[in-house]
């Protein structure tokens, strides 16, 4: 990103965090937080490291979408409040209104008239100005909220070519960071795969034990040392795609299953990060796990990533921290989806799981233990 555009974005996160009690402001930073992703986009094709610059703009569509929706159920439910409270209030609106414009209609002379005389009107006069500035203060709350579930209905109406935008603009961002991916060839190697010998394990092996214990076998050569050592960020390394935990290690899930891994509910497409710096040791399909990575940050610990539909990198690449190494599945959800389901609040759109398994000199280790769960994506 360009200087402008991380100043621009820091404006936008401030107004954001302004706007926590107030959803219109949200859903509105949320449309600036995916116009910039748009201006991002633009620049990544020109920036030296494209790679780089493609997955922080995927990263800001995805947060801009996210808060958007966010946005727009936090917008749907102060509606419909703000509508059964007025409606509640119905007949306290007719007086009001029938108040205000009896006063408002009512000429002056006729006013000051009192049956029981000068003293009676004084009275009433005094009355009536103690009494009119609580009517305008309920006649404008009033108007404040029928303004507010104006402009509320008024953002939703014009949130579907927003989110249109920003849908078809993450997509073409991930079609180009995949090119740019392909075209990488910046990335030091600790070995080079042999296709043959990696076959011959996937056959003879029956889990992911016997997978690991082997990785060793598939290089075409010797693998190069490495002094790596992320020891000091155990427990502290950041979740690599943004979700929210469904099973812990050891949990049992709907289909019986029990893992030593935990699973992590992810939006459709959501990017897949490396959170450290780390040697892709094994990436495609594998036993019931379907598509996964197998990365080793130090020697002797493996990340398990699956449940991927796309996988990036080669195997015996050492890649940065926060390089991309997959797309998870599933279809982008249609505008109209999004919008009707706005209101729901049930994370019903974290469609797709990814498994992540910990192993520590090949036996799997609560992931927990390294990864830091405190916070949803």
């Amino acid at each position: 990103m360009t200087f402008r555009a991380v100043l621009l974005a820091a404006v936008v996160l401030g107004q954001m965090a302004r706007a926590e009690t107030d959803p219109s402001q949200a859903a509105l930073a949320a449309a600036e937080m995916l116009e910039q992703a748009s201006v991002s986009l633009t620049e990544a094709e020109s920036a030296r490291d494209r790679v780089r610059a493609l997955t922080k703009t995927i990263q800001a569509y995805e947060a801009g979408l996210s808060a958007m929706r966010d946005g727009l159920r936090r917008a749907a439910i102060r509606e419909t409040q703000l509508t059964a409270e007025l409606t509640a209030r119905e007949q306290e609106i007719r007086q009001l209104l029938g108040v205000l414009q009896t006063i408002e209609t009512t000429a002056p002379p006729v006013l000051m008239l009192h049956p029981a005389g000068p003293l009676g009107a004084a009275r009433t006069g005094m009355m009536l100005s103690e009494v009119t500035p609580g009517l305008n203060a309920r006649a404008q709350a009033l108007a404040a909220d029928l303004n507010e579930v104006r402009t509320l209905r008024q953002l939703q109406q014009s949130a579907a070519q927003t989110l249109t935008e920003g849908l078809e603009g993450v997509q073409d961002a991930r079609t180009r960071l995949s090119e740019a991916i392909a075209d990488r060839t910046d990335l030091p190697r600790r070995f080079v795969e042999d296709p043959v010998r990696t076959a011959i394990l996937i056959s003879s092996t029956e889990t992911l034990d016997g997978f690991a214990s082997g990785l060793s076998e598939i290089s075409d050569g010797e693998i190069a040392q490495t002094n790596a050592d992320i020891s000091g960020k155990k427990g502290r390394v950041p979740l690599p795609t943004r979700g929210i935990l469904l099973h812990r290690s050891g949990d049992t899930d709907a289909a019986g299953v029990t893992r030593p891994g935990m699973v992590l509910g992810t939006r459709p497409r959501a990017l897949v990060n490396s959170p450290t710096a780390a040697t892709i040791r094994y990436r495609g399909p594998l036993l019931d796990l379907g598509n996964l990575i197998i990365l080793e940050p130090q020697p002797g610990l493996l990340f398990v990533f699956s449940g991927l539909q796309e996988v990036f990198g080669e195997p015996g690449q050492v890649i940065p921290e926060g390089t991309p190494v997959g797309l998870m599945p599933g279809d982008t959800t249609e505008i109209g989806a999004i919008l009707s389901t706005s209101g729901d609040g049930t994370g019903t759109d974290r469609s797709e799981t990814l498994y992540i398994e910990v192993r520590e000199n090949n036996t799997p280790v609560d992931p927990e233990s390294w990864f830091r769960t405190d916070k949803d994506g």
